[in-house]
């Protein structure tokens, strides 16, 4: 029998991330499982090849992270959430290593996640979160694509 008792959707707060976050009380509500939020902070300096730190205006990474607590402390709606137990979330660094971490550190049994499903030179440049935490998550991963169809209980 599968047990899961606790599932991480990290969440960038787009569209397709929203969407997953459906998936992702549906499994825990259905599994009577703790729900983890997770959002990452992007350290910038881990992504641009020139030093930043004197492009950013002063308190950059504390207002980021403000702004994720708040729109975390939204996080699910009240018909979404019905019962289930919140984590909720604010770490720094590199969004698929603290990912990661954070499912190891917290034995999480499965992540849900949303995709952009970006193709081409974009996804070249850009890479895909999703796509390096499936390679290296020590757990199942739900990958959510925009235009999948809905789960359907009949």
């Amino acid at each position: 029998m599968i047990s899961i008792e606790k599932i991480l959707h990290p969440t960038d707060f787009s569209a397709n991330s929203n969407h997953a976050l459906k998936y992702a009380c549906a499994f825990a509500t259905h599994f009577g499982a703790e729900l983890h939020l997770l959002n990452v902070v992007v350290d910038l300096s881990l992504v641009t090849l020139p030093p930043i730190d004197g492009y950013l205006p002063e308190g950059y990474y504390q207002n980021a992270r403000n702004h994720a607590n708040e729109e975390l402390a939204k996080m699910p709606t009240r018909e979404m959430a019905g019962n289930i137990r919140i984590v909720r979330q604010v770490l720094d660094g590199s969004a698929f290593v603290e990912i990661i971490n954070y499912a190891k550190n917290n034995d999480i049994d499965l992540i849900v996640m949303g995709t952009h499903g970006y193709s081409g030179l974009t996804h070249l440049v850009m890479g895909s979160i999703a796509e390096k935490v499936v390679r290296r998550s020590p757990c199942p991963v739900l990958t959510v694509h925009p235009e999948n169809h809905e789960f359907v209980i009949p």
